[in-house]
């Protein structure tokens, strides 16, 4: 087969343009994760996990969220967003909290006000916090199968 090439034309202000708004659109979609600031300790664990993550997180791509960072990750658009080293919940106190196990990892559940679901793990040496968008609520705690394995391997049993 024959490939055609077919040359397009567009004026030095148009491509100026053109340059311009695609630069300004995709900075202002670059889905956006505040980073944790965990103790040296738990840092380390959290950079052993963005090791292990998967690619892929019930089906969708990673694309982590701005500003880079080992202690953050994210899959798909909307994104499942994972922050590793975060604060332990209040909400953990709480005897009556909603709570789930998936493939043996411990999760907090909370449902937020914009509708998504935020889970964070419980009784591991780090705090590993999970959102999932509103658009993916109803997908459930399969995404976390994905994380359950390298959490497992990498954030041993116990309380941070």
């Amino acid at each position: 087969m024959s490939r055609r090439r077919r040359r397009c034309l567009v004026s030095a202000p148009a491509l100026a343009l053109l340059i311009a708004s695609a630069g300004c659109s995709s900075a202002d979609e670059a889905v956006k994760a505040a980073v944790p600031t965990p103790d040296s300790k738990v840092t380390e664990l959290c950079r052993n996990l963005d090791k292990r993550l998967p690619e892929k997180v019930d089906g969708l791509g990673r694309v982590d969220p701005e500003p880079k960072s080992e202690l953050t990750a994210g899959w798909g658009d909307p994104a499942i967003i994972l922050r590793c080293g975060v604060a332990r919940p209040p909400r953990m106190n709480d005897p009556e909290a909603d709570g789930v196990t998936v493939d043996g990892v411990n999760w907090l559940l909370d449902e937020q006000d914009d509708g998504s679901f935020r889970f964070t793990s419980t009784l591991r040496k780090a705090y590993v916090e999970v959102t999932l968008p509103k658009e993916r609520a109803g997908d459930g705690v399969s995404p976390l199968t994905d994380f359950a394995a390298p959490i497992r391997k990498t954030i041993p049993k116990g309380i941070a």
